[in-house]
């Protein structure tokens, strides 16, 4: 009878720790798929059907980003607030619905579909009044805000460095090469996207603007051209609490890193520059992963660990690649699920993403 008892009480509380198992498991789960944002895919009208959703319903993704291929060539609001509402009915937590919107080249809302128009930011840091870029800013989170979009991967704070630059200074993507121009300018376009409930995310850090190449095509090396000041925006706008999200660029900037890894991957940028000496302790986005910069030179698995470790909370994911370098969801799921289970990655590391992430949805009344 007594070892009846005795095995009872072990199967009990065997089944107990089971449970709890399972139950941290589910926990991790949960968390991993609010670290990611990806593409809602190659369609621009309400496809129940698409890979993207049931994603979104297993709890794998945490937000989705738009382009313009998403955007119907009629009734274009109506097609993509459809498609929006159908993906935030699916997800036991709001999604972040992000889209880069910065004006002038960057610019997915173009006029042809019914939006307004938008100038560049040199253009409004040429003309330096700001008065201008408030309501500039106020038109595009207006619209981003009647869309369901509630974040907005702008302003681009990088300083023009190098006017020249292919991928920033050459397409007035910077307000100016003076850091305090930047970031004023910069600061009204968080104020307005604040009116609406639309979070920003200042890019691309630690400084894109001096660069000679584009990190869409390949590595890109800033570690000769890189000039301190281009730190001085980010500074200037956490000193005034507006920062609400950073991206990171694909760069390698030896200055910061003498083992010449990307900023995205670089725990050293990342944790040492932006969290150590800057003590930024907000949601970091990664860039594009699938950019050349990135997929070149490192396989996916290890791309997604070291991002992961270096700091990043969201890895973006926009899959603007030919259909055999597409990844789901799931995928990125289980890598990061697998890492963590063989030590690679702490669970710890997932758990302080998930607070970040989390906060800034409560501060966005997305989640209570």
């Amino acid at each position: 009878m007594r070892r009846t008892i005795t095995l009872f009480f072990a199967l009990a509380l065997t089944a107990s720790s089971m449970a709890q198992q399972a139950k941290e498991l589910d926990s991790l789960d949960h968390m991993i798929g609010q670290m990611i944002l990806i593409g809602m895919g190659d369609f621009n009208k309400l496809d129940k059907k698409a890979p993207v959703f049931k994603d979104i319903q297993s709890g794998k993704v945490g937000g989705v980003i738009l382009f313009e291929k998403n955007l119907a060539s009629k009734n274009t609001e109506k097609n993509l607030r459809d498609m929006l509402s159908y993906a935030q009915s699916l997800s036991n937590i709001p999604l972040f619905v992000g889209i880069d919107e910065e004006g002038g080249r960057v610019n997915r809302l173009k006029p042809k579909y019914g939006f307004p128009k938008t100038v560049t930011a040199q253009y409004l840091g040429e003309l330096n009044n700001t008065d201008s870029t408030e309501f500039y800013a106020e038109q595009t989170a207006g619209a981003l805000y009647g869309l369901g979009i509630n974040m907005n991967f702008a302003p681009s704070v990088d300083v023009n460095v190098y006017p020249e630059n292919p991928v920033i200074g050459k397409i007035g993507r910077s307000y100016s090469p003076d850091p305090a121009v930047v970031a004023t300018h910069a600061a009204k376009v968080v104020e307005a996207h604040d009116l609406f409930g639309v979070a920003t995310v200042v890019k691309h850090f630690p400084g894109h603007g001096s660069s000679r190449n584009d990190s869409h095509l390949g590595l890109t090396d800033v570690s000769s051209t890189w000039r301190f000041r281009e730190l001085l925006p980010y500074k200037m706008l956490m000193d005034s609490g507006k920062v609400r999200a950073v991206m990171t660029a694909h760069i390698v900037n030896e200055v910061m890193d003498e083992r010449k890894l990307p900023g995205t991957l670089s725990d050293r940028i990342i944790g040492g520059v932006l969290r150590g000496f800057m003590g930024y302790d907000g949601v970091v986005v990664s860039d594009d992963m699938q950019m050349k910069a990135i997929s070149k030179e490192y396989g996916l698995e290890d791309a997604i660990k070291k991002a992961v470790n270096a700091g990043v909370d969201i890895l973006l994911f926009a899959n603007n690649v030919p259909d055999y370098d597409l990844v789901t969801a799931d995928q990125i799921h289980n890598i990061i699920k697998n890492f963590i289970k063989n030590g690679d990655i702490s669970a710890d590391r997932i758990a302080k993403s998930y607070d970040r992430i989390m906060k800034l949805k409560a501060d966005l009344k997305l989640t209570d």
